[in-house]
């Protein structure tokens, strides 16, 4: 049976990882990569820290592309890839352009299509913007749902997809992570040996187009007043590639002590960062799913998510955008240590790092009840 993957940014090469490795470890199958490098630099150094080399590769990114751009190469380039290719599935993972142009590609060509992490739902089409809407596209064209928790799986039933076109398997986010933590020697980075060990880290990442522009700028303050209010604590953000996002970080915050601005860091030493932070502030998706299984408690920058398993547990606090909103959550748990524990001792809501095999024995499940 030849599976196709498609993955276009560093998020879904590096969730798809333990799916490809899986189906490659497994006989019956014949695994093959595509990617469209929507996002080249994040991309490639996530798939080569699993020993993965892209069958096809449509490079498509240029500067400043639009998410117009990003459709119409997706589209037309994976069109080539799968005629080439004669895939009997296609998988796709998460909720990017690719993700959407990926399905709608196969689709086009007849082809059954696999959805990793289906099922999400903020249920706001513009937040996030424009994830909430492809997800929903994509799982219009699915085949095979793999839900990550029961709450993806009844937001799909709610749409009306047929229970059995449906697994529940954990989010293979927990995979990846825990096989990138148990790397000998660990990775490490120049900021992490330049750290004080007395003092405590805060971890910030930001790259939500809903959160570009005055959001973004509330942010910045915030982390600058809680800078200036804790003196025994650190704070690395880690910038996304995207100029909005640089250029408005960079501005806010010019010359501040004990802030440590720098480039998205590669996956293996930003994994030894999560498990160096005391408190993470983020407006990504994955971080949400990942600090979890490390006992790290989130205060997520978005005012909803589509990863609310976290919320109800309790490790994630949604705190918005707002300067005073984002400095009292966050000066609660630097402050009250048993706040900070009720969101640490609670395991992990996603999945417990079993997740791709699940999903190989689900595309076994199928295609025997197709054979049949």
């Amino acid at each position: 049976m030849k599976i196709l993957a498609i993955c276009g940014t560093r998020p879904e090469a590096l969730k798809m990882a333990p799916v490809v490795l899986a189906l490659r470890a497994a006989p019956e199958f014949e695994t093959q990569v595509a990617v469209t490098a929507q996002h080249r630099q994040m991309l490639d150094q996530a798939l080569n820290l699993f020993g993965i080399r892209p069958d096809y590769d449509l490079n498509i990114m240029q500067a400043g592309q639009t998410i117009f751009d990003i459709t119409s190469r997706t589209l037309l380039g994976l069109r080539d890839v799968l005629d080439q290719a004669r895939p009997d599935l296609v998988l796709v993972q998460g909720d990017t352009t690719t993700v959407m142009t990926g399905a709608l590609a196969a689709f086009y060509m007849r082809i059954p299509v696999g959805h990793v992490e289906a099922g999400l739902r903020s249920f706001d089409k513009y937040q996030p913007f424009p994830e909430e809407i492809n997800r929903r596209i994509t799982s219009t064209l699915t085949d095979l749902h793999f839900a990550p928790t029961d709450l993806a799986r009844r937001n799909l039933e709610a749409e009306g997809v047929t229970p059995e076109r449906i697994w529940v398997t954990g989010n293979t986010a927990v995979d990846a992570l825990l096989h990138v933590a148990a790397l000998q020697p660990p990775a490490t980075h120049p900021l992490l040996d330049a750290l004080d060990p007395a003092r405590r880290l805060i971890l910030v990442t930001t790259h939500r187009r809903e959160n570009w522009g005055e959001p973004l700028r509330g942010i910045c303050r915030a982390v600058r007043q809680l800078i200036e209010t804790y003196r025994d604590i650190e704070v690395i953000y880690a910038l996304h590639l995207n100029p909005v996002v640089q250029n408005i970080a960079r501005t806010e915050l010019a010359d501040v002590p004990r802030l440590h601005l720098c480039d998205a860091v590669d996956y293996a030493p930003w994994v030894q960062m999560l498990k160096r932070s005391y408190l993470i502030l983020t407006d990504s998706g994955g971080i949400q799913e990942e600090a979890p299984s490390l006992g790290k408690p989130v205060l997520v920058l978005r005012n909803v998510t589509e990863r609310p398993e976290g919320v109800h547990a309790g490790t994630l606090k949604i705190v918005g955008t707002d300067t005073e909103t984002i400095v009292r959550e966050a000066s609660t748990l630097l402050i009250d240590a048993d706040a900070r524990a009720r969101m640490t001792r609670i395991g992990n809501p996603y999945g417990d790092g079993h997740a791709a095999a699940r999903i190989v024995a689900a595309i076994r499940e199928w295609a025997a009840r197709s054979a049949g």
